[in-house]
């Protein structure tokens, strides 16, 4: 899907505002570092950032989107337009160096020239000392566009010459409406966007079946508490820890939990719009008339504990029969 200014807006306003503002005013800086998280768009921009600059219909900062330099973009073949990736864990030296090579020839469309280093963080001390002199002495069409999740692992020499643009973390209703664009179930999308800020990852995890079978073991577990309060413990050994056989999907297990205990909450204070498990609302909204908030709490507090727990290597088994007995007291 096309990205545009507008929409990259909504989630990266202020990164957003600066470009934008340069674009129609002429002023772009001769090299960026953007800098954030996984998922929160630095290449989405960057790419449109190229558009914009090479656009054949621009209109203020906005690219036609249909001319042929914005399509080559697009189709990642425009010849002024070179994107340096790790070469398996690294960028190394001769990648920077083919680099400069091929920026000492002129701009095969015109005199303007984009080069963007995605993970500039794992360039080698030499590739990076090669980029520095690149730096040191920008074309006056040129625009250099480096990305990383860990800038402070970068050299500062490379970071004092270059313009720092910082990506937040994307906020939970974006990734599920995205999610929800492409075809993802509200019930998946709403729930996904809480575990990860990553719209990539989150993607990913709303296509595994484990995911979705986890959710329904969630849901399972909760109606057990709630309805067959013995059959709790047998519940765990039968089912929970076939399904959440290692750690990390024990954690994620006890996310879900949370979230179904924190939507009851939600409910409580009045705010319906907020509660992830909507499939399920009316028997959360039932069941928040049965229960005091200060009891909910305290299972929210126990499930947050167990967690910690986990990590600190307590046996699954029995941390999870500890919890589910303490879920099911009041």
């Amino acid at each position: 899907m096309k990205k545009n200014w507008q929409e990259l807006a909504s989630y990266q306003p202020r990164v957003t505002k600066l470009l934008t503002n340069s674009i129609e005013k002429e002023r772009l800086a001769h090299a960026y570092l953007f800098e954030g998280k996984k998922g929160t768009g630095k290449k989405d921009v960057g790419l449109l950032l190229a558009k914009s600059f090479f656009c054949e219909d621009l209109q203020n900062y906005i690219p036609c989107q249909n001319c042929r330099n914005c399509k080559r973009i697009d189709s990642g073949n425009h010849p002024d337009v070179h994107i340096v990736e790790p070469d398996g864990l690294s960028i190394k030296k001769g990648q920077i160096q083919a680099l400069q090579e091929e920026f000492s020839k002129s701009g095969v469309e015109s005199n303007k020239k984009l080069y963007m280093i995605v993970h500039a963080d794992k360039m080698t001390i030499n590739a990076a000392n090669s980029l520095l002199k690149f730096l040191e002495e920008p074309n006056a069409n040129t625009i250099a566009i480096l990305l990383t999740e860990q800038y402070h692992k970068m050299l500062n020499t490379i970071l004092s010459r270059c313009q720092l643009l910082s990506f937040h973390p994307l906020q939970p209703k974006v990734i599920q409406e995205t999610l929800i664009e492409s075809g993802v179930s509200s019930n998946i999308a709403a729930l996904v966007s809480q575990l990860t800020n990553d719209t990539e990852a989150a993607f990913e995890l709303s296509k595994d079946d484990w995911f979705a079978q986890a959710r329904m073991k969630v849901i399972k577990l909760y109606e057990v508490l709630v309805n067959r309060k013995g059959q709790a413990p047998l519940y765990i050994h039968t089912e929970w820890m076939i399904h959440f056989n290692d750690k990390e999907k024990q954690d994620t297990g006890l996310d879900l939990l949370l979230y179904l205990y924190k939507d009851i909450l939600s409910v409580q204070v009045g705010n319906d719009d907020q509660v992830i498990f909507q499939d399920m609302i009316q028997l959360i909204k039932q069941h928040a008339l049965q229960m005091t908030q200060r009891s909910v709490t305290e299972k929210i507090t126990s499930i947050l504990e167990a967690k910690k727990r986990l990590h600190a290597n307590v046996n699954p088994q029995l941390l999870m029969e500890q919890l589910v007995l303490t879920l099911q007291e009041g």
